[in-house]
């Protein structure tokens, strides 16, 4: 037999879907509106996290390394702090020393590799005093060419890793040279040439001298080549202590250019977004024994500055 429907039943069924139905609706609205807020909220962080113009543009940092002898040791260890801490290097001039540990960075773009290299640098590699020409007074160089050719992979500057820009002077006119092409090895020659201690580079119709005869920093240099951070290296900041002995010439020459050089460094300052001056106390241009030391004085002087050079390239 089927079953009969008790009276009044279907009254209350329908009664019971329509109150479901007007439930679930009630639900669907609160979660629209729900989902309404969420999205508003959402669009709104956007807009309150979107960059200035000025943030949105990409930066290009130039690190600018100035003259120091073996001072220039402290660049690599700025250089490694760099790296370790991902500031990126779109450009790097070099002035004397510089223009050598920027050829040996920008070669490989790996500052373990410039660090292994660096420790291997001798005074015999950059002062080729076995050839110093007595009667002129001068040294041709030709170690530092030797040297150059056996640890760089690139010839020519184009060929490098990292932009590189060779700051040198041409005793003629008197004129600043950059090199951004050409040999590399030459170039780094030139740009280290010191006057009364190397030999003049002859370079077509100029004859070149170390490019801190003009300014041992050049920020005018990263600027002309497109850099709107700019970042200086001076090592050129102290000076060795002269022993109660008289110091010899040569020694002489390359305090005084140190001298007028920190000088020049001093009137730009200004012009660098960051400056970073480690600490090479009493080491002299000379001084080929404290490498170790003269890496970590750069690295500590770098970490310092991490924080002005992440505001200035908007990171």
């Amino acid at each position: 037999m089927g079953m009969v429907e008790p009276a009044g039943s279907r009254p209350r069924v329908l009664q019971s879907l329509f109150l479901l139905c007007i439930g679930g609706l009630r639900m669907i609205r609160k979660f629209s509106a729900l989902a309404l807020l969420l999205l508003l909220a959402a669009s709104c962080g956007a807009v309150l996290e979107q960059k200035t113009p000025e943030q949105q543009r990409e930066h290009r940092l130039a690190l600018v390394l100035g003259g120091g002898g073996a001072r220039g040791f402290a660049h690599v260890g700025v250089i490694r702090e760099l790296e370790a801490e991902k500031i990126p290097i779109h450009l790097i001039v070099g002035v004397s020393v510089g223009s050598l540990v920027g050829a040996l960075y920008a070669d490989s773009a790996d500052s373990f590799d410039l660090e292994w290299k660096a420790f291997q640098i001798e005074k015999k590699d950059i002062f080729d005093l076995s050839l110093f020409n007595i009667q002129r007074s001068l040294a041709k160089g030709e170690a530092l060419r030797e040297y150059l050719n056996r640890h760089l992979r690139s010839r020519n500057i184009e060929d490098l890793k990292i932009p590189l820009a060779i700051v040198a002077v041409d005793l003629k006119t008197g004129t600043r040279v950059v090199f951004t092409q050409g040999p590399l090895s030459e170039a780094v020659r030139a740009s280290t040439a010191l006057p009364g201690v190397f030999e003049p580079v002859p370079w077509g119709e100029k004859l070149l001298v170390d490019g801190g005869v003009m300014g041992n920093l050049p920020p005018e240099v990263a600027e002309d080549l497109g850099a709107d951070v700019i970042v200086g290296v001076n090592i050129a900041k102290g000076r060795s202590e002269f022993k109660a002995e008289p110091p010899g010439p040569l020694a002489v020459i390359l305090e005084s250019i140190g001298i007028m050089g920190g000088e020049l460094i001093r009137l730009n300052r200004s012009r660098f977004d960051v400056l970073i001056e480690p600490d090479v106390g009493s080491v002299g241009i000379m001084d080929f024994d404290h490498k170790r030391e003269l890496m970590e004085a750069g690295r500590q002087a770098a970490r310092k500055e991490i924080p002005k050079i992440r505001a200035a390239m908007g990171l």
